[in-house]
């Protein structure tokens, strides 16, 4: 006769899951027990409750996280199959991206853009800006968003919002990890912080710059860019004193990538 419940033990290992899966997924609310015994407190789960642990070990086993492998587990078998294929279709744009930029990585500097980097002097400026953290993939989003979000404000302060744009990376940016990234505006004038946006001095600067030619303006591409403009500053001699940012427009381009420098 089947028995009317398992305990713990019996269903994950009917499951193919671990004692330690088994009260993550209990305690997170995605597969709790059936009843836990009064007397004993041991865990016991019902026979139809199989198809739906093994499908959470399924999900999981993709790399899945586990907010995800809750919704997905609750959809009809159709609606999750049109899911899951468009999560398959993003991790293969992933592994492109990941291949390109390993590419890029091996690739020598390329001596045209060597050639056209260049020195110039940056005044010091007064700029409103917006901060977050975010991965290659959220990059033109965030850079659209804050642009029009920084030039409506100032707009609304009665100044022109015209001022150049101005993206500083504090680290790499790329699909497999996050960095801080700060979009400004420049502007003169006097304007009050607002939400999340604030208000700082980018000091006065040398600056190697290069202006970014069609073709290298996306990842992962832009990354030579940013080689040839370090290898260019170690070769002669100066050192990067600041982050690394984009200036919009460029000088005949549509962005310059610069790094502060000095001797």
């Amino acid at each position: 006769m089947e028995k009317k419940f398992l305990l713990a033990g019996e269903f994950g290992a009917a499951a193919r899951l671990s004692p330690k899966a088994l009260r993550l997924y209990a305690e997170l609310g995605l597969l709790p027990p059936a009843r836990i015994d009064p007397g004993t407190g041991y865990r016991q789960y019902r026979a139809d409750q199989l198809p739906r642990a093994r499908l959470l070990a399924r999900l999981r086993r993709l790399g899945l996280p586990l907010a995800r492998i809750g919704h997905l587990a609750d959809l009809t078998p159709q609606a999750r199959a049109v899911e899951l294929r468009g999560w398959l279709h993003g991790q293969r744009e992933l592994l492109d991206e990941r291949a390109a930029v390993v590419e890029a990585m091996q690739s020598p500097v390329d001596g045209s853009l060597l050639a056209a980097v260049a020195l110039r002097e940056v005044p010091v400026a007064k700029v409103l800006c917006r901060t977050r953290r975010i991965g290659s993939g959220s990059l033109a989003r965030l850079v659209a968003t804050a642009q029009h979000d920084i030039r409506a404000h100032l707009r609304a302060s009665a100044l022109p919002g015209d001022g150049t744009l101005l993206v500083f990376f504090q680290d790499l940016v790329t699909p497999d990890s996050e960095s801080p990234v700060e979009v400004a505006v420049t502007f003169e004038g006097s304007a009050e912080p607002a939400d999340d946006l604030y208000i700082r001095l980018v000091p006065a600067h040398t600056a190697a710059f290069l202006a970014v030619p069609a073709g290298y303006e996306d990842m992962p591409e832009i990354l030579r860019v940013y080689d040839a403009v370090e290898a260019w500053t170690e070769a002669h001699g100066l050192a990067c004193t600041g982050h690394p940012y984009e200036s919009y427009p460029g000088t005949g381009a549509r962005f310059d990538v610069a790094y502060p420098v000095a001797a």
